[in-house]
């Protein structure tokens, strides 16, 4: 059985701890891959029996900050290589664990009934675009895309004043798909778990591509099962699962 931990997010301190008696093995990772690593944590007890699986989704930078303050974490999956980076430069990793194990698409999306569609970045700083979800790039690693795009293109003080900030980029598209704002950058992925609420406005041009990584917790109780679990999701099944859900290959 699956058991989906959710903490609500402190505004304060953007860390969020997970209790100490955990059961299972912990797998945090990246808000976008929610409903991936769900069908994959499934998939994985099937294969296994008696594993049990527990799921902590929240922003990377958050869930970085939970396993550096000691939470009782496993394996940790983020969507981006800086936030893993910073996991191993503190020395939280177990060594050679670290593994690529899928890649997205950054891009901009609007409500599914909005009269006026973006066509490129200009078009965020433009009178048709008043507000702009774009992640906490301090936390966000969608957020952090968004922004160097935007810089890079010589376009973020224009659409800087523009943007409603969000805890993740499950918030960006839930704002937008309520039509509370005009655009949000969220990843190709999320469309499918948006189930026709919104729609793609064009793909964001990025210089480096994103990618996916994960490993296991140098602290971990459970090292044998969590190296276990890694190499399902880069499994052919793992792999399929992630292709279901929008992912494309690391």
């Amino acid at each position: 059985m699956i058991h989906t931990l959710r903490r609500v997010l402190c505004l304060l301190s953007l860390v969020f701890a997970l209790p100490a008696g955990a059961a299972g093995l912990t797998v945090s990772a990246a808000s976008s891959l929610t409903e991936s690593f769900r069908d994959i944590a499934q998939a994985y007890e099937r294969a296994y029996p008696g594993a049990d699986v527990d799921l902590n989704f929240a922003a990377s930078g958050v869930l970085l900050q939970q396993v550096a303050r000691g939470a009782p974490v496993d394996v940790l999956a983020t969507a981006d290589t800086a936030t893993l980076d910073q996991a191993a430069q503190q020395g939280l990793l177990m060594a050679g664990t670290r593994q690529l194990f899928a890649s997205n698409q950054l891009v901009v999306v609007v409500p599914r009934d909005a009269r006026s569609v973006p066509a490129t970045l200009a078009a965020l700083g433009t009178a048709g675009v008043q507000r702009v979800a774009i992640g906490n790039p301090d936390s966000v690693p969608v957020g952090r895309y968004a922004r160097t795009a935007l810089q890079d293109a010589g376009l973020w003080q224009a659409v800087a004043a523009r943007t409603i900030t969000t805890q993740n980029v499950r918030q960006s598209l839930d704002y937008v798909a309520r039509g509370e704002v005009d655009a949000a950058f969220v990843y190709s992925s999320d469309l499918k778990a948006a189930d026709g609420k919104v729609r793609q406005a064009f793909v964001v041009p990025l210089k480096l591509p994103i990618a996916y990584p994960l490993a296991v917790i140098k602290d971990t109780r459970h090292a044998a099962e969590a190296r276990r679990f890694v190499a399902f999701v880069r499994s052919p099944q793992g792999r399929a699962i992630l292709r279901r859900h929008g992912f494309g290959a690391p």
